[in-house]
């Protein structure tokens, strides 16, 4: 681990914020906090990684360490009242560079009812809830430890920074088997969504970018012609370039705790034609829907399932405009302690604009497999495999092959702790 690579302008802000927090909680406060460090062996591919302004859609190459601590993240929830709550999750990550970070901080209102209809709301910067596959704190998942290349990508470039209201019609009040859910977010701060996906394509991952993060994408040559000279080569996901609002609309079905279907609607309702020059940020116009489906066959057996489908422009008569579209599956068993989990899907992001010279059109696929051992309250290991086949078109411009073929084997030792503060 090369901690003299940390730059300064990695600590966020806003953690500093966070650790000076405790000073200001009322003396009747509960706090939990809850943490995992991941230790990861990884077999790696010698491309270098588009973290590091490389080509490959892989996020471990071969500048990464073959031992490492691949991701410390902690998750703290603060009881201030009966009604109020407050949430922080933030990581440690080696890639490119050593940062610490945030990737959520909100506080949420959900007061005590008797009735059969339950409200609440956040406020603040947290994921929109459209992931079935990445239920636990931190925004982690219990069955592989890459993500599938729609909840990476959400993981990269969307986040609401703003607030969310929700209500829930409690099936047991009405004695139904039915829980039924209605959100809607409202945000700033997300405009840049869309960019990865243009110059890089969709990739299978789990590295989740954090507040205020720049995050590399591939050398693409098309940034070199006039039309594209204020783009940077690397993206700002949750800045704000337009001014404008954005938001969501989100329904939840729930059916005896055995289904679960999630629906939303998003749409950062981008300027495409603003851009911030200081930065080289664009406001990219993104709307995309999202359907996610779990079904439980018992308590062992389950499959998730998700699409999503959608459109991204930016650029002055949206000169780059982009249909984006992927799906997975993914069946999960676990027996005792062991769990084995196997995932496939598809992705791609269709080029519909007249720019020749810049390229967007990329598709791929990608298979993983997992399986993960509870040999302790604490501690669990695990080994995963991973390939993923891209056909990315502006490789051409550079002369690396469009269709690329990458494996990853990776083993992981997890350690997980809890804290409990009154």
């Amino acid at each position: 681990m090369n901690w003299t690579a940390m730059k300064t302008n990695h600590i966020n802000p806003w953690l500093s914020l966070v650790l000076l927090l405790p000073l200001a909680l009322p003396a009747n406060a509960t706090v939990q906090l809850e943490g995992k460090a991941q230790l990861s062996a990884v077999s790696r591919e010698s491309g270098k990684s588009w973290l590091d302004h490389g080509w490959s859609n892989l996020r471990f190459d071969s500048n990464s360490d073959s031992v490492q601590l691949s991701r410390l993240w902690l998750d703290g929830r603060i009881e201030l009242a009966d009604s109020w709550s407050a949430h922080i999750s933030g990581q440690y990550v080696p890639d490119p560079t050593v940062s610490f970070g945030l990737t959520e901080a909100y506080l949420q209102y959900k007061p005590l009812s008797a009735s059969g209809y339950q409200f609440a709301a956040k406020v603040g910067g947290f994921y929109p809830a459209m992931s079935l596959e990445n239920p636990q704190f931190g925004w982690s998942s219990p069955y592989n430890y890459s993500f599938s290349a729609i909840n990476a990508w959400l993981g990269e470039e969307v986040r609401t920074f703003g607030s969310e209201l929700s209500i829930t019609r409690l099936g047991k009040r009405f004695r139904s088997a039915h829980d039924i859910s209605a959100h809607v977010g409202f945000f700033k701060g997300n405009d840049p969504a869309g960019t990865m996906l243009a110059w890089r394509g969709f990739a299978v991952h789990d590295r989740q970018s954090m507040f205020n993060e720049r995050v590399a994408f591939p050398p693409v040559r098309s940034l070199q012609q006039p039309q594209l000279r204020w783009q940077a080569n690397e993206v700002e996901p949750f800045s704000e370039v337009d001014g404008k609002w954005g938001y969501y609309t989100g329904v939840h079905w729930d059916y005896q705790k055995r289904q679960q279907l999630r629906v939303y609607w998003y749409d950062n309702h981008g300027d495409s034609s603003a851009i911030n020059y200081r930065t080289g940020q664009y406001a990219w116009d993104t709307k995309f829907l999202s359907v996610a489906w779990l079904y439980k066959f018992d308590a062992q057996t389950r499959v998730i399932a998700q699409w999503l489908d959608g459109n991204t422009a930016m650029g002055k008569n949206r000169g780059v405009d982009n249909d984006l579209s992927s799906y997975f599956v993914l069946v999960s068993h676990q027996f005792g302690a062991h769990r084995v989990s196997a995932r496939a899907e598809h992705f791609n992001v269709k080029d519909r604009d007249g720019w020749v010279f810049d390229p967007n059109q990329s598709a791929g696929r990608a298979l993983t497999l997992s399986y993960r051992f509870n040999w302790h309250k604490q501690w669990q290991g695990g080994v995963e495999w991973l390939y993923q086949h891209s056909e990315v078109d502006n490789r051409a411009a550079v002369n690396l092959p469009q269709a690329v073929s990458e494996t990853q084997w990776r083993v992981v030792l997890e350690y997980q702790f809890d804290w409990l503060h009154f």
